[in-house]
């Protein structure tokens, strides 16, 4: 898996040696020096798994049964589908790994340097956008379990929850990899020990029904598969693309890429598939997928590590989203240093997160919405894959991401992009009904925008550009 040469590292990072690595994180885009990369694939694992055992997903897993399907089939579909959506993950991961650089930096190859601002602007938008959803999703969450250990306060605990959730996400994100690999590395081993104690005491207590299910003709079963692969199957771990390369970037090139992809993959499966799969079992039990209402019932006797749990999920997730954050805005031009753009981009984030507090309403239909616009992601996914792992086969001259003679504009690959989201769109079947397509309309309501969105958008690319890749490739070789 990991065979390919090494790529060509810009002049600068050959001759200048960095600052050894300190609790503060002073890196930008540029490729991180040798002497920067200290992480292992052990803490790659546990930035993943910490991402990850979070409420979100638990209540993922309980979308099955709310779709029709039977416990035995949503565990079926939860399972393999994100064989495929973590392995896509890894794979991501192993390009930072091999060039040290940041995933939207890396889409330059692709899509050109002015070409790649388009995603990275989305990606910026999106992560300040979720800093704010998956803060306000555990708020009530967190003011009923202090409740049961008899700290009261209405609104006012509510946002004092809110700032003491905000500052310790932003406090982590500022000091950047460092700290949060640090943060991780301590934290998410005792949250998997109170996440694995909740899961058996709900087990043993609960009276699972196995083969129930409100979904009774083949049609209605194909739909529910396809909208749960979707939501927590494959289209969980390339939800995750985007950020993969920020992270990996720091592990050192003497380390193999299999254990790099094997650590991120299986980091992104096991607690995925264990909660949501834990959700689903929950949710056979007539609790139905409620957040508050699946823990605080099945999980009352411990409400003061549950209530740790709870906090720590979206810290764990938020400081990942802030980071990149500041990484795409950087990424597409913003000339400032990254920890100045992180704190503006928490700074947006309160602000959307102090809106949705003051109105439930908007605060869901905005997360419909952060849902849904997620089909651009299968496609660009797609053209990355073929781009690095079809057309220059591993191999990427690095200095041309930073070489303002490189091309601004590859527009092939945004035309591939663009046909891509379109054919997403038209076989999506989102939460809002400008994000449900024909396709998807005329077929049951079925959901294959993550199929349709990267085939097009893979095949469309490659027979655009197997060409023009085939030369560079060849100009890299001689070279080196």
């Amino acid at each position: 898996m990991d065979t390919a040469p090494r790529p060509l590292l810009p002049e600068a990072q050959k001759k200048e040696p960095a600052p050894i690595p300190s609790s503060f994180d002073a890196h930008g885009v540029e490729p991180i020096p040798e002497n920067g990369r200290d992480s292992s694939p052990r803490d790659q694992w546990w930035i993943w798994v910490g991402a990850n055992v979070a409420p979100i997903n638990w209540v993922l897993g309980a979308l099955g049964i709310t779709l029709g399907l039977n416990l035995v089939e949503t565990l079926i579909v939860i399972s393999l589908g994100n064989i495929v959506g973590c392995g896509v993950f890894g794979l991501f991961n192993m390009m930072g790994h091999r060039t040290g650089v940041n995933q939207m930096v890396l889409g330059r190859a692709a899509f050109g340097r002015k070409g790649a601002v388009v995603p990275g602007v989305m990606q910026g938008l999106l992560t300040m956008g979720w800093v704010g959803v998956n803060t306000w999703v555990v708020l009530d969450l967190a003011v009923a379990l202090l409740g049961k250990i008899g700290i009261h306060g209405g609104e006012g605990l509510k946002y004092a929850v809110a700032g003491v959730v905000m500052a310790a996400q932003l406090g982590l994100a500022v000091f950047g990899f460092y700290a949060i690999r640090t943060f991780e590395r301590w934290t998410v081993p005792a949250t998997v020990l109170v996440m694995a104690v909740m899961t058996v005491l709900s087990l043993t207590q609960a009276d699972l029904h196995w083969t129930a299910g409100t979904a009774e003709s083949g049609t209605e079963k194909v739909t529910a598969v396809t909208q749960l692969l979707t939501a927590i199957g494959i289209g969980w771990g390339i939800s995750w693309v985007p950020y993969s390369a920020d992270y990996s970037r720091f592990v050192p090139a003497r380390i193999s890429g299999r254990s790099v992809f094997w650590a991120t993959a299986l980091g992104m499966y096991v607690p995925t598939v264990w909660l949501a799969a834990l959700g689903a079992c929950l949710a056979t039990t007539g609790q139905g997928g409620d957040p508050s209402e699946l823990v605080i019932s099945a999980f009352g006797v411990m409400a003061l590590p549950v209530l740790l749990l709870i906090m720590h999920g979206p810290v764990a997730t938020n400081i990942l989203n802030l980071y990149s954050c500041a990484l795409a805005a950087l990424s597409v031009g913003v000339r400032a240093a990254r920890w100045k753009v992180t704190l503006v981009a928490g700074a947006v984030a309160t602000v959307v997160l102090l809106v949705f507090m003051q109105s439930h309403s908007f605060a869901e239909s905005f997360d419909h919405w952060m849902t849904s616009i997620l089909v651009w992601i299968s496609p660009w996914a797609a053209v990355m894959l073929t781009e690095f792992f079809v057309l220059r086969r591993g191999r990427l001259d690095v200095a041309e991401l930073f070489d303002d003679r490189a091309p601004a504009w590859r527009w092939r690959a945004l035309l591939a992009l663009a046909a891509g989201i379109a054919a997403a769109w038209s076989w999506q079947y989102g939460l809002v009904p400008l994000m449900q397509g024909p396709l998807a309309r005329s077929m049951h309501h079925t959901d294959f925008s993550w199929l349709s969105g990267a085939v097009v958008a893979g095949g469309l690319h490659y027979l655009l550009t197997r060409s023009e890749n085939r030369a560079a490739r060849d100009r890299s070789v001689l070279a080196d």
